[in-house]
């Protein structure tokens, strides 16, 4: 079982998100030296903490997370990094290891399962909806989502580049994650835009 430098956050990150990051700890300073020289690539995995903080450690980890990939690493000085990473596959913790600076897990790739198939229409009248809504909220200026023919072709990628385009919190966005197969992805995705859609009408309202 491979073993991978974990980064847990405060945020559920979905495959093909793009994910920025200032590293001041020494711990993750370490990681990101160890990622840079490693021959597999410079890959870590993320998961979201599901009690504590992203500082000081001691924080309980999910175990489904995402393989991160660091695209940019810049140095900023004292020894502090920012970094642009892009989400990958998504994968699944099967050990944790002892901390040794940074946190470190024996995980496995976690594809999607064949949930059967998926009708993508019946998320066309819901996204329209939370679009109309949030154009209204925020003066047109919300960020439409890319055009069906720049989405993924494969159900349950698709799915993921919808859900980051759906204002969520990050109990959501961990189930629209940890969703088996598309067809699983699709109930959750379309409770959290009813979600979103009902607490956008009430900001309007107030």
């Amino acid at each position: 079982m491979p073993t991978l430098p974990m980064f847990p956050l405060g945020t559920a990150l979905l495959p093909g998100s793009d994910l920025p990051l200032r590293i001041f700890e020494p711990r993750y300073q370490q990681l990101v030296q160890d990622c840079t020289a490693s021959p597999d690539g410079p890959l870590f995995g993320v998961v979201l903490i599901a009690r504590g903080h992203e500082v000081g450690g001691g924080e309980q980890r999910h175990d489904v997370g995402t393989i991160a990939r660091i695209m940019v690493d810049a140095e900023v000085g004292a020894g502090r990094r920012e970094l642009e990473c892009i989400a990958e596959e998504r994968i699944r913790v099967t050990r944790w290891l002892p901390d040794d600076p940074y946190p470190i897990a024996e995980v496995e790739p976690w594809p999607d399962t064949d949930s059967g198939p998926v009708d993508f229409a019946a998320i066309t009248g819901p996204m329209g909806r939370l679009y109309g809504v949030l154009d209204r909220l925020t003066g047109g200026r919300a960020p439409l989502p890319p055009a069906t023919t720049e989405l993924p072709e494969d159900p349950g990628a698709r799915l993921f580049a919808l859900a980051r385009y759906v204002p969520m919190g990050e109990a959501d966005r961990y189930a629209v994650l940890a969703a088996p197969g598309p067809a699983e992805r699709m109930a959750v995705l379309l409770e959290a835009i009813s979600t979103a859609v009902d607490l956008a009408e009430w900001k309007l309202k107030g």
